[in-house]
């Protein structure tokens, strides 16, 4: 652009463009706190484990955080103990119901059924669910449901008659089944650490035990 002459000074005109850029504050109420949880139904048990570590983000928030709950409250309304079976359902009426909010999760449900065997139901965040032999959820699922199907081969549902889906393994077998995959899903998914705890369920009663995991 050719300058302008003021009286004897030159004065040149300089435009600076400014690019501006919308900005929108995003909130959402819901938080992937990352983490994984197993469980696998036996002949005569169940084994529910989880790890400890709580993230958000590339942030650890806790290394103690436990992510196995027992259900109380049907026992508090009924004074009986409410079957596993009964138990799903409750869990899956309960998440469709509030499907749009404030549940949204996944979630293993684990167990001993009327007769004693042991039972597993898998969830997905709406409350569909299926009775499975074993399961995994969270960050570190990817990891470790490969590693199981490898080891105990549940059955097709889609076989007729259709099979038991208990697993084959006796109970240790099962414990030292589960450690493995943990300590195998923690050297690679970062939000899956710290400390695993394991409830073990059969006829004696309900028992836990803790394994330590990678800190980093």
């Amino acid at each position: 652009m050719p300058p302008f002459l003021v009286g004897k000074a030159r004065v040149s005109l300089v435009f600076a463009s400014f690019t501006m850029t919308k900005q929108q504050a995003n909130w959402s109420p819901y938080d992937n706190n990352g983490g994984s949880c197993v469980a696998i139904a036996g002949a005569d048990y169940c084994v529910i484990a989880a790890d400890t570590r709580m993230s958000t983000g590339y942030n650890i928030l806790t290394r103690d955080y436990s992510k196995i709950c027992k259900l109380y409250i049907y026992q508090h309304q009924h004074n009986k103990q409410m079957s596993c079976p009964a138990m799903a359902q409750l869990l899956s009426n309960t998440l469709y119901y509030k499907r749009f909010f404030p549940y949204y999760s996944f979630n293993v449900l684990g167990g001993l059924d009327n007769e004693g065997k042991g039972c597993v139901f898998t969830y997905d965040a709406v409350g569909s669910y299926e009775k499975v032999g074993y399961s995994s959820q969270g960050s570190g699922s990817t990891l470790i449901m490969p590693f199981l199907d490898n080891q105990l081969k549940s059955p097709s549902p889609l076989l007729l008659p259709a099979q038991d889906a208990v697993t084959p393994l006796v109970e240790a077998e099962a414990i030292d089944l589960v450690k493995t995959v943990f300590a195998s899903a923690s050297e690679r998914d970062i939000y899956t650490g710290d400390k695993l705890e394991l409830v073990i369920v059969n006829a004696a009663g309900i028992r836990r035990e803790y394994m330590e995991l990678r800190k980093d």
